[in-house]
């Protein structure tokens, strides 16, 4: 494989400027001297203005080819496009001779994701997928409680991303089918299923519950998955957008201790707010937020971890010049893409 020289920024192209260029990407990159923002793709007039304004030093055009016509000038293109896009522009991205960055979920199938492995060995590029959720404060928390014993052999682990959105906004989100990628389990799925397997390894059985309960939506809104992992923990992954009241974001049941905790990662609506990563105070979780671990009557909040989203493409710098391993292996990705393509299978979608 290529490797990039040690001292220059890398230089990127983002192709997309909705939730995920804006918020997810371009921040991080600009932040980051090991990454040169140079190209964002765009063809919205208002997202476009807002490119230009948040990001000066880079050229936002409206036609991705203008990524392939300067591909002997760019480094990394990050794919932050509607779902059912990904694996085409992926494919296009490295037969260009890029080094590719795809949002989550990688591809609509694991067929298209072992597809795009396979050709980026055989091109000798590199390419990754922004599994961004592992650097969550409170998963970065519950990682380190597990690794520590504290709890014990974890026997549940339950986690949530719930919402109230029962009059959706059009978007591409609302309307792509599965074939696709749209549907609530290929958005926040493909987060809750690679945390649950980060954590306990691979899964022997799934069981689902898939329904689509606004009819204004082409796919699922409102899934529950159930996994057996090998290692004997059984996860229960809920994932809403109608749901009028929350759950715990994280409530885990080990032989010695559990823990809980509520409410979501604060780096997303912050980023929409305008905040920017390195400001005092990104991604902490105030102490009154703070999840409780324990058992019985012997309880105590348990400081929660600041999130990191960075941290991932702190990791990838190092690695696309050989130096370091991936912070996400794609064959994780696909192994998401596996369990997601069997909930899919046995489902019968109710409205």
């Amino acid at each position: 494989m290529t490797a990039h020289n040690d001292s220059a920024p890398l230089r990127t192209a983002v192709i997309g400027f909705g939730v995920s260029g804006r918020v997810f990407h371009a921040p991080f990159l600009d932040a980051d001297p090991d990454y040169r923002l140079d190209l964002i793709v765009t063809a919205n007039p208002e997202r476009r203005a807002e490119a230009e304004s948040r990001h000066p030093s880079a050229r936002v055009v409206s036609d991705v080819e203008a990524v392939w016509a300067a591909a002997d000038e760019l480094d990394l293109v990050v794919i932050g496009s509607p779902s059912g896009t990904h694996a085409r522009l992926a494919q296009r991205a490295l037969d260009a001779g890029l080094d590719v960055v795809v949002d989550k979920p990688f591809a609509v199938t694991a067929e298209e994701g072992r597809a795009l492995i396979a050709r980026a060995e055989r091109l000798g590029r590199t390419i990754t997928v922004f599994q961004n959720r592992r650097w969550d404060g409170d998963f970065r928390t519950l990682r380190a409680l597990v690794d520590s014993g504290e709890l014990g052999e974890v026997r549940r682990f339950e986690s949530r991303f719930e919402w109230w959105k029962p009059d959706p906004s059009s978007s591409w989100k609302t309307e792509a089918d599965v074939a696709e990628g749209g549907g609530i389990l290929y958005d926040l799925g493909t987060h809750l299923i690679d945390q649950a397997v980060q954590l306990f390894g691979p899964v022997d059985d799934v069981a689902s519950e898939v329904h689509r309960r606004r009819q204004a939506t082409a796919a699922d809104d409102d899934v529950f998955v159930a996994l057996r992992h090998a290692s004997g923990t059984t996860s229960h992954l809920w994932m809403s957008a109608v749901a009028p009241l929350s759950g715990p974001r994280f409530h885990v049941l080990g032989s010695l201790a559990g823990w809980t905790s509520w409410g979501l990662d604060p780096q997303e609506p912050a980023l929409i707010a305008g905040a920017r990563p390195g400001d005092p105070g990104f991604g902490e979780v105030p102490e009154e937020r703070w999840g409780t671990v324990g058992a019985g009557d012997d309880t105590r909040t348990h400081p929660t971890l600041a999130g990191d989203y960075g941290a991932f493409y702190r990791a990838l710098a190092p690695a696309l010049r050989r130096q370091g391993p991936l912070p996400v292996d794609p064959n994780d990705a696909v192994a998401v893409l596996e369990i997601i393509e069997r909930v899919h299978a046995a489902a019968s979608v109710t409205a």
